[in-house]
């Protein structure tokens, strides 16, 4: 909730416990009388603004954002909510607003029109009445946020690719051009360069049942097509996040680079319902199908791939991810066996019912109403179906993904007589990172159990 420009009113977002309609209401604070100005409402999910209120025309109007015409469009509302009027029309979605120039009439906003993986600035008229504009200039392919002053002329830019650390720049708005380099990252920039890469890429697979997945690929220096290797997929594929980035990946792009090195496929796919700006229908087509849809899209990638690249051997092919990627892991380890021979799960919810009611009611419905959903979408069901070699990681602090979850996953891999490995962290919460050592024992972990379980012909001895 905030302040309007009444200093006796508050403007404030109610949500229904299903999370599928949302009401913008108005709050007198001296009477207490509310009235509702706007209702949004969705099949699925209504997606939650947090970035508050934009005003314009001196309080007479608000941009909102909404999915009601199948895109994440921007509309200028009237303050009753008896009018709106859409204002970024074209087909592709609005990522986020970044400012709004009332004095020059401009509406500026994060969008990627042709590749999902990508994000740049652009901005259009306030009154809808001309073409997007990109601002961001054509050589700056990649990932590009903007911090804008108030004035909406300036901006402090971020710039980043995949394996190009990030760039900071003062930029002119109304141009678009550099005013001067804040932070080049070069002599970071050149320490990567200098370390043994082989070919990255971008790329598109189709699965059989027609869906187009877009993934990232890197493979180990000196790559010979002729030759077989193994293959880790580092996976996520929850509506929280996206992982076929075209940005700088810190220092998980580092990790990917090292085991490249020893001769290793590195990839990652974003699934349907991860939030790529595809539009409404790829976002909310795993409404109440979390795990089910994932793993599939997941799955089908992978035998896609098989398919069409020799070079990856189906007999060494591994999964991992952390958190809701721990989740994924264990959805592939568990329903689809014959496909993964390893998969490492860090901090894995096991089962929906035991996570946070604004999250998963949020996709998944209410547990009271579809219970049936809820088993269906958890990895613990499934558990009987374990195959391959199984890590399961996680900190026994966790105040996210809490420990239970797991404790009730082991009991079940255990009522079933599944081997797999565990590793408890005592009170680390849920990045596992307290204490001294803690990171590097949990990556030389992963690497270690890598090399015992999917070993490439570079992998270490021992």
């Amino acid at each position: 909730m905030e302040w309007t420009n009444d200093p006796n009113e508050i403007v404030f977002q109610r949500l229904n416990r299903l999370q599928n309609e949302a009401q913008i209401m108005y709050a007198d604070a001296k009477t207490g009388t509310v009235r509702a100005a706007l209702t949004e409402k969705d099949d699925a999910w209504v997606d939650v603004k947090t970035a508050g209120m934009r005003w314009i025309d001196s309080g007479k109007r608000f941009l909102w954002i909404s999915e009601r015409d199948g895109w994440d469009h921007v509309y200028s509302v009237a303050r009753d909510g008896t009018d709106s009027k859409l204002i970024t029309p074209d087909a592709f979605d609005v990522v986020s607003i970044q400012s709004v120039d009332q004095a020059g009439g401009w509406l500026y906003y994060i969008a990627s029109p042709d590749n999902a993986a990508q994000r740049y600035l652009y901005r259009t008229r306030l009154d809808g009445s001309d073409t997007p504009e990109r601002v961001t200039p054509e050589t700056q392919k990649g990932w590009n946020s903007y911090d804008v002053s108030p004035n909406a002329h300036w901006a402090i830019h971020t710039f980043s690719s995949f394996g190009r650390a990030p760039k900071y720049e003062l930029v002119d708005l109304s141009n678009g051009k550099m005013v001067r380099t804040m932070v080049d990252n070069a002599e970071v920039q050149a320490k990567i360069d200098k370390l043994r890469q082989g070919p990255q890429e971008f790329f598109r697979v189709d699965t059989a049942d027609g869906v187009s997945l877009n993934g990232w690929m890197m493979k180990p220096p000196g790559f010979d097509p002729g030759k077989k290797y193994p293959i880790l997929y580092y996976v996520y594929g929850e509506p929280a996040g996206q992982t076929v980035s075209d940005n700088w990946g810190g220092n998980n792009y580092l990790w990917f680079l090292m085991l490249t090195q020893q001769g290793y496929i590195v990839a990652s796919i974003d699934n349907r319902g991860t939030p790529e700006p595809r539009g409404r229908a790829w976002r909310k087509s795993i409404y109440r199908k979390i795990g089910v849809i994932s793993s599939g899209d997941q799955a089908a990638a992978v035998k896609a791939m098989l398919a069409k690249m020799p070079y990856i051997d189906p007999n060494r092919v591994g999964v991992w991810g952390w958190s809701g990627g721990g989740s994924s892991t264990l959805n592939a380890m568990f329903r689809y066996p014959d496909i993964y021979k390893m998969g490492m799960a860090v901090a894995p919810v096991a089962d929906m019912r035991l996570y946070d009611t604004i999250y998963q009611e949020r996709y998944m419905g209410l547990p009271a109403q579809n219970a049936d959903d809820y088993k269906q979408g958890s990895p613990i069901t499934f558990a009987n179906g374990l195959k391959g070699d199984l890590l399961v990681v996680h900190g026994t602090g966790d105040d996210n993904v809490h420990y239970q979850g797991t404790e009730l996953l082991i009991n079940e891999l255990v009522k079933n007589n599944k081997p797999f490995t565990m590793m408890a962290y005592p009170n680390r919460t849920h990045g596992i990172f307290e204490g001294e050592g803690t990171t590097r024992h949990l990556y030389e972990l992963l690497t270690r159990y890598l090399h015992e379980h999917l070993r490439s012909d570079q992998s270490p001895a021992g």
